[in-house]
């Protein structure tokens, strides 16, 4: 089994997936698999990842009967992933060829179950380089309470030590920050391999949900799910806020 399990959900996913297969292809480290499990696009998604799994056996096309959204297409990879490793990259973001290498090297080294690492932002034509986007060297609990600092594109959970993990198919958005807060909550470390190593697509002008509406699922994560006390979860969301306002400046 490879070492590696890289998980991409993918819907429409046709005008970006070819070059965020590259960008794993390219990896210095080779010993992965990239389960892209496509969640019924009504595009050329399919036809465009079965091509390249063709020629690179290590690229699983797992195609969804029903569209049934992020979580639960992403759960479909993970259950058929085989790596102690798991990364996760959307299907329009983009690795630089050292991050597998040098975050697998910073596990071991640092014995952590889960980490992340810093990177940029990229206009949707890719020709538009953002600034560095720094995140902290941990997480606790009560720190990703407060911020949501692991970023998607970046992560890294070594399954040795959590066991398998799964995502939350509640209906909850933010559905990454449930797991990264489960993960935490059982006491796994989680650090930052602090070298820009990712590229974030910014598509269609946006680079997040509104803000309202992403209080409003953080909100409901705090009181539904981490059973944080009403005091404790207006304390939480006002950080959380206010470094949303500072992740928001784009380039």
């Amino acid at each position: 089994m490879p070492l590696v399990s890289v998980i991409t959900p993918a819907y429409k996913a046709a005008r970006f997936i070819g070059e965020t297969i590259a960008s794993v292809q390219a990896q210095s480290f080779q010993d992965w698999e990239m389960i892209i499990a496509d969640d019924c696009s009504p595009d050329d998604t399919c036809a465009i990842v079965a091509a390249l799994a063709e020629k690179d056996s290590r690229i699983v096309l797992l195609r969804r009967e029903k569209n049934s959204g992020p979580a639960a297409t992403r759960n479909a990879a993970l259950a058929r992933a085989g790596g102690r490793y798991i990364a996760f990259l959307d299907s329009d973001d983009l690795w630089l060829p050292e991050k597998l290498e040098r975050q697998i090297a910073f596990m071991k080294e640092r014995d952590c179950a889960v980490s992340y690492t810093w990177y940029r932002r990229l206009s949707e034509d890719g020709t538009t380089l953002g600034r560095v986007i720094e995140a902290p060297a941990s997480q606790t609990y009560r720190q990703a309470l407060k911020n949501a600092a692991i970023p998607n594109l970046t992560s890294m959970v070594d399954t040795a030590k959590t066991g398998r993990i799964r995502i939350n198919e509640a209906g909850y958005r933010a559905h990454d920050y449930i797991l990264w807060l489960s993960l935490l909550r059982q006491g796994h470390s989680a650090l930052c391999l602090q070298e820009d190593l990712a590229r974030y697509r910014s598509v269609g002008g946006s680079i997040s949900s509104p803000p309202a509406r992403s209080a409003y699922w953080v909100w409901r994560i705090y009181r539904d799910i981490e059973k944080l006390s009403l005091p404790r979860a207006v304390w939480s969301l006002l950080h959380y806020a206010g470094h949303a306002v500072l992740k928001r400046r784009v380039f």
